[in-house]
């Protein structure tokens, strides 16, 4: 139920978009003020495009990523390989970035040219079985063609911008040419807020596929827990380095700090993990999300970190 419930969300979302799309371009055709809405949307499609083919390398380089071989991690080769098998997909290729921010990744166009990447920050803090449920988290975006997925849906609020932008550098006054613009951006605006909706439930999704394909909630909540606080004690300048990528991420990285006064309410014995038991209680218990944290997700490729462990609970239910 949990899992279609995540699906609906997701096509109602995406459904919601190519309305927008819809509802602008017939704006455009009624008022024939300028431009065409098929180059912009044609022109859209093709820059989305290049930018889905080449992708792969801008994380590469941007990350400074380094496939390694089975002989130079086999835990690693391991774990990626069973949660592959489990996840019914080809073993995607592995790879070990040296910076610091404890993290991992998943990109690549297809699942067939799938990849999962550690940081050298996340080797050196978390267990063996949550950096699996980790590992289970990337696997599943790939599992789910997460890529794909977004690379179709961020092609309509670029529509909306393009169209927008024309619109301003029109010197002839043209009122019908102010209004499509005025709707255009509205439409950008309202796009962007979906995108990232889609992006937050599609967490929720892969946190659910990591479960689904061995993995424990309550690892998958540590390991998380942990990522917080690895990430909100890096030197901002390091942080910095890599927030480009970020949406890759299994957390939102820049909203660390914010996010830690709110998990306290979950580490209940302050030890640094979040035990099965711990899990088992959060269940029942109200979660506290302060003002500004719910504000914060609302422009965030990621949920907030307390909703997300509240959620693996309930996982831990069933």
């Amino acid at each position: 139920m949990r899992k279609f419930l995540l699906t609906l969300r997701i096509w109602l979302a995406t459904a919601l978009l190519f309305g927008i799309l819809y509802a602008i371009i017939t704006v455009i055709c009624t008022y024939l003020g300028f431009g065409t809405p098929l180059i912009f949307a044609m022109f859209a499609v093709v820059v989305v495009l290049a930018q889905y083919m080449i992708g792969p390398i801008i994380v590469e380089k941007s990350m400074g990523v380094r496939y390694v071989s089975p002989q130079e991690a086999p835990n690693l080769h391991a774990m990626i390989a069973e949660l592959a098998i489990n996840a019914g997909i080809p073993k995607p290729k592995v790879g070990i970035s040296e910076f610091n921010v404890p993290n991992a990744f998943a990109f690549g166009k297809t699942k067939k040219d799938g990849r999962v990447c550690v940081t050298r920050g996340i080797l050196n803090i978390l267990e063996e079985e949550e950096l699996k449920a980790v590992l289970g988290h990337e696997i599943s975006h790939i599992r789910h063609n997460d890529m794909a997925v977004m690379t179709l849906i961020s092609v309509v609020p670029l529509i909306c911008y393009w169209i927008f932008i024309s619109t301003l550098f029109r010197g002839d006054g043209n009122r019908d040419a102010g209004i499509i613009g005025v709707v255009a951006l509205i439409g950008y605006l309202l796009g962007q807020l979906l995108v990232l909706f889609v992006s937050r439930v599609r967490e929720y999704y892969a946190d659910q596929g990591s479960v689904e394909i061995g993995s424990h909630p309550h690892e998958l909540a540590s390991a998380l827990y942990k990522l917080v606080y690895g990430s909100a004690n890096m030197d901002k300048k390091q942080v910095k380095e890599v927030e480009g990528v970020k949406a890759f991420f299994v957390n939102d990285i820049s909203d660390a700090s914010n996010e830690i006064s709110d998990l306290e309410q979950i580490d209940l014995d302050r030890d640094g993990i979040i035990s099965e038991t711990e899990l088992a209680e959060l269940r029942n218990t109200e979660i506290r999300i302060e003002t500004g944290s719910k504000i914060t997700e609302l422009i965030s490729t990621h949920p907030n970190m307390v909703k997300r462990i509240k959620k693996l609970a309930e996982l831990s239910d069933t």
